[in-house]
């Protein structure tokens, strides 16, 4: 990690355009470090409030919205460049985690700047066989799962609030006289600071919150009118059922569900189906399955860091399978 001054230099000159290109070519270095995001969302924070970057300075030299094609501009080639290899092989890791979005923290701190009054709403997406991580502009963590949307907004006075379609794993920075909001297409999670996931993906039955620490309280949401609000303590999971409109509050070993931001994938009697549309979310490929009666096998197991070729190898091993792989698609047939 470069000194703290060093990458003060690298962010401002980036910032205010007098960057050379070894200077652009580090700032992005050290926006696409997930280890690098921790470590500097501080020193960005304390960067922006200071009389280096301060509105007037900035905005002189370039307008908000060059400053921000800037950042967007210079992450997506280096994204689709790194992207283009990778389509060569199937073969994706679990090692293949999407650039941060650092590029969430230096939007949300100009919001408060420029739009001081109605809330501003960007939104992220995490595409199939990737995870994002992202510092939101409260210095809340969040890590977004492949297929995942997430819109956010900082009002400086009011809530907190996110809009989830997809995974997401918070960690939320603790902010007693603003709550923090997750909407889904169901229901509201709120929270004051804590760490828990939530799964709300379009196309799954199953809406979950499950609760490391701290506390959460199930509100109703767009689609779905609680009897009354659910309040869930550490170890805690709430599963909602729409296919029968139903909830129930269960003890889990919250590992399992949040195991993904950390490369592993934790399977415990999961059906084929689930284990086909968990991978294809992961490694960004097609799976197609020839006998629908496999859909029903079961399968216990723990992955982390194998390829996708890899874990079919080991499925084959374990089930009545053979699998073919085409492209970015795989062919499952019975043995």
């Amino acid at each position: 990690m470069k000194k703290e001054q060093d990458i003060s230099k690298i962010i401002t000159d980036y910032a205010i355009g007098t960057s050379d290109e070894a200077g652009m070519e580090q700032a992005i270095g050290l926006f696409e470090e997930p280890g690098n995001n921790l470590t500097i969302r501080n020193e960005l924070f304390n960067l922006w409030n200071s009389e280096k970057v301060a509105l007037g300075s900035v905005a002189k030299k370039h307008e908000l919205n060059e400053i921000l094609d800037s950042i967007h501009h210079q992450i997506n080639l280096r994204g689709n460049s790194k992207k283009a290899s990778r389509t060569k092989k199937l073969i994706i890791g679990f090692s293949r985690i999407a650039a941060v979005l650092i590029v969430g923290v230096f939007i949300g701190v100009l919001s408060i700047h420029y739009f001081n009054q109605d809330p501003v709403y960007y939104t992220t997406m995490s595409p199939k066989g990737s995870i994002s991580q992202m510092v939101l502009p409260d210095s809340t963590i969040v890590y977004l799962n492949g297929g995942s949307v997430l819109k956010y907004s900082y009002n400086q006075r009011g809530i907190r609030e996110v809009y989830l379609q997809g995974e997401a794993w918070f960690d939320v920075e603790k902010d007693q006289k603003r709550k923090f909001v997750v909407h889904t297409p169901f229901y509201d999670v709120n929270v004051l600071g804590t760490e828990f996931n939530v799964k709300a993906y379009a196309d799954d039955n199953l809406v979950s919150t499950t609760l490391e620490e701290g506390l959460v309280k199930i509100t109703s949401g767009g689609k779905f009118r609680l009897k009354e609000p659910q309040v869930l303590e550490p170890g805690e999971q709430l599963v909602f059922n729409k296919a029968d409109n139903s909830i129930r509050i269960k003890k889990v070993e919250t590992e399992r569900y949040s195991a993904w931001k950390e490369n592993k994938l934790i399977f415990v009697d999961m059906s084929l189906q689930e284990l086909i549309v968990l991978l294809e979310r992961k490694y960004g490929v097609d799976i197609y399955i020839d006998d629908q009666s496999l859909l029903g096998l079961h399968y216990d197991g723990i992955f982390r860091n194998e390829t996708i070729k890899e874990v079919m190898d080991i499925l084959k091993e374990t089930l009545p399978i053979e699998f073919e792989v085409k492209d970015q698609e795989i062919h499952i047939k019975r043995n």
